[in-house]
């Protein structure tokens, strides 16, 4: 016999796109309970289809076994012999980890590009305003865009996930961008030339540096 289902399944999201999910699936006969049927699973011979497993997906510790349902209710029947019942059920279980790097790059892309744009103002001499300060703005608006584009392919979670995570630091980060060149501005208006050129130089590269190597902590968190 040949199925086609879908199935609802809680997903752990917390670490998408390098998320790993722990699946099963219990089959079941709701007119037989085990003192008529009794699934004895074929451990050796039961296994996938290589060529139609899940796309963008590795199959991981795949199992089947057998296990017994203890159902406190005679489903409609009151003879008291039917207060519990226990059905056989043949259980499929399986760990699928995301092939996640492509899909990565797919989906943060956007968000990077929108953090290189906004330190491009570092480039920029401090007294020219609307530049300086223009586009880590606009890198602040791509940022929202890209997350709301995210946000939209995943389930919704209470967990603070890696997406949420690496967004926010770009916030922090382009927000450090607009400090510094705050910063640097007010000394050159204050006609501190050499401590505005400090400012900028020292700031720029604070930036950049922590930014660099706080995804790095969080992705590879992730992946651990």
């Amino acid at each position: 016999m040949k199925m086609k289902a879908t199935m609802k399944e809680s997903w752990k999201v917390a670490d998408f796109p390098f998320d790993e999910q722990h699946l099963s699936v219990q089959i079941e006969n709701s007119l037989f309970d085990n003192k008529t049927l009794v699934f004895k699973p074929d451990v050796i011979g039961s296994t996938y289809d290589k060529d139609d497993a899940l796309d963008g997906w590795n199959i991981k510790n795949f199992k089947v076994s057998n296990i017994k349902n203890d159902y406190e209710t005679g489903f409609g029947d009151q003879r008291p012999s039917k207060s519990l019942q226990n059905f056989s059920a043949f259980l499929i279980e399986m760990d699928i980890e995301r092939s996640a790097w492509g899909l990565f790059m797919k989906i943060f892309i956007g968000m990077y590009i929108a953090f290189l744009i906004s330190i491009i103002s570092f480039t920029i001499k401090v007294e020219e305003l609307e530049p300086r300060f223009g586009l880590p703005v606009g890198g602040l608006f791509a940022t929202v865009g890209n997350k709301y584009i995210i946000d939209s392919i995943l389930p919704e979670t209470s967990a603070f996930t890696l997406v949420d995570s690496l967004h926010t630091l770009t916030f922090l980060a382009i927000f450090a961008t607009l400090v510094v060149s705050a910063v640097a501005l007010r000394q050159h208006d204050n006609g501190n030339k050499e401590a505005c050129i400090r400012y900028n130089h020292v700031g720029s590269r604070w930036v950049v540096a922590l930014y660099v190597i706080a995804n790095v902590i969080l992705v590879g968190l992730a992946i651990l």
